[in-house]
């Protein structure tokens, strides 16, 4: 049997920490990248006869992924502890929630490749605290603790068993990160463990209704990892039962370097976690009033702002898509739209130059160094005609390497467009002469040649000569 015979089951546990200024049960800070065990407390340490006050904010910012989700939010909820041993978990239990999350029953909706939309189903969203953290001394052999991020606070978001492949995983993922960029509860930094999954997958034979045995990978924290992680995990699974072996129900560690999957240890039941209330913190009991609060100041989300674009700036739907996938990339869009008032331009230098320049260093559109009104003043340059296009591609270099005002990257490294006639009827004359057999070519019906000649002049102004004057002199010169 092939792969095509097995259909892939797969659901998972997004884990987003939250934007908060302090930690969920302690006033501690939460900024990432501070030196070790500085944002730390008595709460947070689990120092003996301490009590953890809710951080109302952590409730506010959950409610919020709960309604940009479509999710029920509960007005009784409650706090439980999660019991397991982990050297990075000071009190050896985390405080979560069990049968009484915030949110319930909401859905995200992604497209399909058949371009159908299609809703992934949400189980619950619950607010939980994170564990600190161990760093391996692979020489020293040994590991040292911790303890900044261990109360950070975290919403968990956990579909149901709808998504049916690595590509779906992938959409259902980049669309929940954009929501909640959106919505501005997280900054959803995967490469600093803002947002990661926990990915769960089975197989099962076409026409089967029984569920396979799944398995699960831990701490997944970028797009690539994960599709190619499930890709793996569907090979070894499908191979397994075709030897007529058994999947093991286990948690995986995936290895990025060599491309495999490596079990770490059996998985776990509800119930090894011996769950129960919290008896230090009260319930969570929200009011209606609370609720619309919340939902009235929802601010405006990717599908929504899609259709805006799509009407008011005309852009294409592929062009919408891309723009609106990210937060940072539509404020920076609508921003440089302010500033130099020509959206098409602002579009172009997004979905081209911007993504590929992205894509190429790997970075995410947050990670951006430069602002919408320094991308805003790069257009105006171009439209008065300051500087050719092809130089405004090396201002975007430079925007990216060190960013500064556009005009003064153009003065500093002499890039301003030459507009001059007399200068640029020396150039036309210059190559003219150079070229006999392109101007033999164009007069025998080449138009390609004059393609060539202004492409030898731009070569020769080092991309400085303005290309609407140079093709204007040429066809004078040439039609004579």
């Amino acid at each position: 049997m092939s792969r095509e015979d097995y259909e892939v089951i797969i659901g998972l546990e997004v884990h987003a920490e939250l934007s908060t200024k302090t930690k969920i049960f302690c006033s501690c800070p939460t900024k990432f990248g501070a030196d070790p065990n500085t944002q730390t407390c008595p709460i947070c340490m689990a120092m003996p006869g301490t009590l953890p006050v809710l951080n109302e904010r952590v409730v506010e910012y959950a409610v919020k992924a709960g309604l940009a989700t479509n999710c029920e939010i509960s007005q009784d909820s409650k706090n439980d502890r999660k019991n397991y041993f982990y050297p990075d978990l000071p009190k050896a239990y985390q405080i979560s929630q069990f049968d009484k999350p915030l949110c319930e029953h909401g859905y995200v909706e992604i497209e399909t490749k058949d371009g159908e939309k299609k809703k992934i189903r949400l189980t619950r969203i619950h607010i939980e605290e994170d564990a600190g953290k161990l760093n391996h001394d692979e020489f020293g052999g040994g590991s040292l603790v911790d303890l900044n991020r261990a109360g950070v606070p975290l919403i968990e978001i956990v579909s149901e068993p709808d998504i049916r492949s690595s590509e779906e995983t992938e959409k259902y993922l980049r669309k929940l990160k954009s929501i909640l960029e959106y919505i501005e509860v997280s900054d959803c930094k995967m490469q600093e463990g803002s947002l990661r999954a926990d990915v769960n997958v089975s197989v099962r034979k076409k026409g089967d209704t029984k569920l396979g045995t799944r398995t699960e990978m831990k701490n997944m924290n970028s797009f690539r990892s994960i599709t190619r992680a499930i890709e793996y995990e569907i090979d070894r699974q499908i191979d397994i039962i075709e030897d007529g072996g058994v999947i093991e129900q286990e948690t995986l560690r995936w290895d990025d370097v060599s491309g495999k999957t490596f079990s770490m240890r059996d998985k776990e039941d509800a119930q090894d976690y011996r769950y129960f209330p919290d008896p230090d913190l009260v319930a969570i009991q929200l009011s209606d009033e609370y609720i619309q609060n919340i939902k009235d100041t929802l601010p405006e989300l990717p599908e929504s702002r899609k259709q805006r674009y799509l009407e008011e700036y005309k852009l294409s739907e592929k062009d919408a898509n891309l723009i609106t996938s990210s937060k940072y990339l539509s404020d920076l869009f609508e921003g440089a739209i302010k500033v130099c008032h020509n959206p098409k331009a602002v579009n172009n230098w997004i979905i081209s130059d911007i993504s590929r320049i992205l894509n190429e260093t790997e970075q995410e559109p947050i990670e951006i160094p430069f602002d919408s009104n320094q991308l805003g003043k790069l257009v105006i340059l171009i439209d008065k005609g300051t500087i050719s296009s092809s130089i405004g591609k090396k201002v975007l270099v430079e925007l990216f390497e060190n960013p500064r005002d556009p005009e003064e990257i153009i003065k500093e490294k002499g890039w301003i467009q030459i507009s001059d006639e007399g200068a640029i009827q020396e150039v036309v004359s210059k190559i003219l002469e150079a070229n006999p057999q392109s101007i033999a070519d164009y007069k025998a019906g080449k138009d390609k040649a004059l393609g060539f000649l202004v492409g030898q002049a731009m070569k020769e102004t080092k991309g400085k000569a303005n290309p609407q004057m140079l093709n204007k002199m040429f066809l004078e010169e040439l039609n004579k």
